[in-house]
């Protein structure tokens, strides 16, 4: 949990709005890097998938937040790739449960790799000094995206 140091507003009511503007551009840029494996609502729903197990479709919705109608179309297409399979749950035989398939898991993987090189290139051009800065704010970065 964040501590709650003291601030003046001011800094804060700047600083807001260009923080997400940059982490807004920054995930377009990201996204748009692998764009040649699958679609961004595609590749999320893949890495929602595995960081769920086997959710079923309405969690995957609501986890995505979606309508199920959409997702249930999103997985079709991701079943078409060959990407995710479906199964009846065992305790609930009406649930369906998704799981990624070895290329799902492999296109994951080639996804992921495509955005590190991305930001590895990007990182690269940067001086040491802005290197050390970008790691420290990795750090409050990753604290701001914790659920609270």
């Amino acid at each position: 949990m964040m501590s709650a140091a003291p601030k003046s507003a001011a800094p804060v009511v700047e600083l807001a709005p260009r923080l997400r503007a940059a982490v807004t551009r920054l995930n377009r840029r990201l996204r748009s890097s692998s764009l040649d494996v699958v679609s961004p609502a595609k590749a999320s729903a893949l890495a929602m998938i595995e960081r769920l197990g086997a959710p079923a479709l309405n969690e995957l919705a609501a986890a995505e937040q979606v309508r199920p109608p959409s997702m249930t179309r999103l997985i079709d297409s991701l079943e078409e790739d060959g990407l995710v399979q479906r199964r009846v749950d065992e305790v609930d035989r009406r649930c369906q449960r998704v799981t990624l398939t070895a290329a799902g898991r492999r296109a994951l993987t080639v996804i992921r790799s495509k955005k590190t090189a991305f930001l590895e290139e990007r990182l690269g051009a940067l001086s040491d000094d802005e290197l050390a800065a970008i790691g420290q704010a990795v750090g409050i970065l990753e604290r701001l995206s914790e659920d609270q």
